[in-house]
């Protein structure tokens, strides 16, 4: 239960940032649904071909596509109000990332992944459906970007492998993770973290 409601929330999040995106590339309304669906479910479709899962589960259950282009929707008709919430933005995208790196990690373990994998298959899950997003978009991806985001993703995931081997309550470990992820992410944008970056030629 608390991770299909920790999932739900990641997908509204990532839908209403991908669409958001969408709204400021000028796409029209069907633009803007597809690239909401393609942020929110990307990474979930990502994580169940790489664990064999066919069809994905995001595909086979209507409520999650319904969520996500409501989502969609809604920023589409209220994005002069939502482009005003900046920081809301950034906090849900940060939310999503959290959400799904770690749900994600959760899921691959218990579909029987080794702790390794399941660290890249969670931290795949969050960031794959941003990575597309930008490249609909004709953006560098946020991910291969200076900004520390694969790294909050991969940090999230290593904590519920090791809650995983520690035998700790899953439950408790992910919300903890999670925290930590979109807390690392925040404080990043704070304070312009940035991964390091090869120095141009002289």
């Amino acid at each position: 239960m608390l991770l299909t409601a920790l999932e739900f929330l990641g997908l509204v999040a990532f839908a209403a940032s991908g669409a958001l995106a969408a709204v400021r590339a000028r796409l029209d309304v069907f633009g803007v649904i597809v690239v909401g669906l393609t942020t929110a479910l990307g990474g979930g479709v990502i994580r169940d071909v790489l664990l064999g899962i066919h069809p994905p589960t995001t595909l086979r259950n209507w409520p999650y596509l319904a969520v996500c282009a409501g989502t969609a929707l809604v920023v589409f008709v209220f994005h002069p109000q939502v482009a005003r919430l900046r920081r809301g933005v950034l906090l849900a995208d940060a939310l999503g990332l959290g959400v799904f790196a770690t749900a994600g990690t959760t899921i691959a373990l218990n579909a029987g992944a080794t702790v390794y994998a399941a660290c890249l298959i969670g931290m795949t899950t969050g960031i794959g459906g941003g990575a597309v997003r930008d490249l609909l978009l004709r953006e560098i991806p946020l991910v291969l970007r200076k900004e520390i985001y694969a790294v909050a993703a991969l940090a999230g995931s290593v904590l519920v492998a090791a809650g995983h081997a520690l035998r700790l309550p899953a439950g408790p470990v992910t919300l903890v993770a999670a925290a930590v992820v979109v807390s690392v992410r925040m404080v990043a944008l704070w304070r312009h973290w940035n991964a390091p970056v090869a120095r141009g030629p002289e």
